[in-house]
């Protein structure tokens, strides 16, 4: 009996191994390509307004995958889904730097956001079947920081091997391949997913309107974030590699910061944080034109802005998993797959035209988000 108890635990660590592996590959993926093919176009003399256009891409293959996800994980099961998904990712990456004509880069830009946004939902159904309530915000934290483990590892990639030529996709097409022999192991078990119903996706919108908003802002700000963000930098003067890196020191407050504010969810009042995250995440984003005139300034703002406006995400995650169980958590996370798709379609396209009318447009673009989603937060908490 204790041995099948051992076989049982090895399973399980296994298997979480899996999800935060899967996690770090959407997240490293999404944060190599972004930045790295807005840079790319913006050397092939593309404006920023179709740089945008191009990043927006992105979310029409998550809004593409959204509808078709309930369908195609009870026709492949969420293992096979996930290793298609890895090897798609892989392909397009390849694909990129090989690829002369510039309207062929909005195709392939569209596969990587269907292949991402499997990743995406997968994993996070995944460790919700896998967590206990007594410590589901530490849980989501792991996750969620293994999430931001991926998106960092991007940027400093970028900054190691440059953004010249096709090394860079390579490496990250390479990165993606490993993950899937690894999910491909046939000791790693993953959970049977019930097939949800999305037929009214506006009950869900009333079962969880602070989840599904704060996954709004979450794609809008995130992907318009790893798309400008240096674009922002090095518009003000900073060098191209310090600018990749900014990325960087803020994921790493992301990682960080994600395991004390999961500890505080599982102590406190989750929503009275979630509100709390997003005041802080809406007074940093105003600082930024102040902050990047000085380094150290911007790497200490960036490092906490980025821990409390992913700590946002990782609270709201938890708070749908205390909630909801069965076909209502994962009709939930089907919902919110659509709206992340919304979110990073008008995200980068906002962002982008917001840049082009001033120079600070990304900095007023992220606090107005944050502070609207505040607002919302309280409203709907006190309704």
């Amino acid at each position: 009996m204790s041995e099948a108890a051992g076989a049982q635990g090895r399973s399980d660590i296994l298997s979480r191994a899996a999800v935060i592996l899967t996690a770090m590959m959407f997240g490293l993926t999404y944060s190599l390509s972004a930045p790295l093919i807005a840079i790319d176009l913006a050397q092939r003399g593309l404006g920023d307004g179709l740089i945008g256009a191009n990043a927006a891409m992105h979310a029409v293959g998550v809004l593409i995958t959204a509808l078709l996800l309930p369908r195609l994980v009870a026709g492949l099961g969420p293992r096979r889904l996930i290793l298609c998904s890895l090897v798609g990712s892989a392909a397009v990456l390849t694909a990129f730097p090989f690829m002369p004509a510039i309207w062929l880069w909005f195709v392939l830009r569209v596969l990587l956001g269907m292949s991402s946004e499997a990743l995406f939902v997968l994993s996070e159904t995944w460790i919700n079947a896998l967590s206990t309530e007594d410590t589901r915000a530490r849980s989501m934290a792991i996750y969620t920081a293994a999430l931001s483990v991926g998106l960092a590892l991007g940027p400093s990639i970028l900054s190691v091997l440059g953004t010249q030529g096709a090394l860079p996709y390579l490496v990250g097409a390479g990165i993606a391949l490993c993950a899937a022999v690894f999910i491909l192991a046939p000791f790693v078990v993953a959970p049977t997913f019930e097939k949800p119903s999305i037929a009214n996706p506006a009950r869900y919108f009333v079962l969880a309107p602070i989840a599904i908003s704060a996954t709004v802002l979450n794609a809008a700000v995130e992907t318009a974030g790893l798309s400008f963000l240096a674009l922002y930098a090095m518009n003000l003067g900073w060098a191209e590699e310090n600018a990749t890196q900014l990325i960087t020191v803020m994921m790493v407050g992301a990682i960080v910061l994600q395991l004390p504010i999961g500890w505080l969810g599982d102590k406190c009042d989750r929503r009275m944080l979630v509100i709390g995250c997003a005041v802080v995440a809406a007074l940093g984003a105003a600082l930024w034109p102040l902050a990047l005139g000085n380094a150290l300034f911007t790497y200490a703002l960036l490092f906490v802005w980025g821990g409390a406006f992913v700590g946002i995400y990782t609270l709201t995650l938890t708070i749908v998993g205390s909630r909801f169980k069965g076909g209502d958590l994962v009709g939930i996370y089907a919902v919110m797959g659509l709206v992340w798709g919304g979110g990073a379609l008008v995200g980068p396209l906002t962002a982008g035209f917001a840049m082009q009318a001033t120079t600070h447009g990304l900095a007023i673009f992220a606090a107005a988000a944050c502070a609207l989603f505040a607002v919302a937060a309280i409203i709907i908490r006190r309704a």
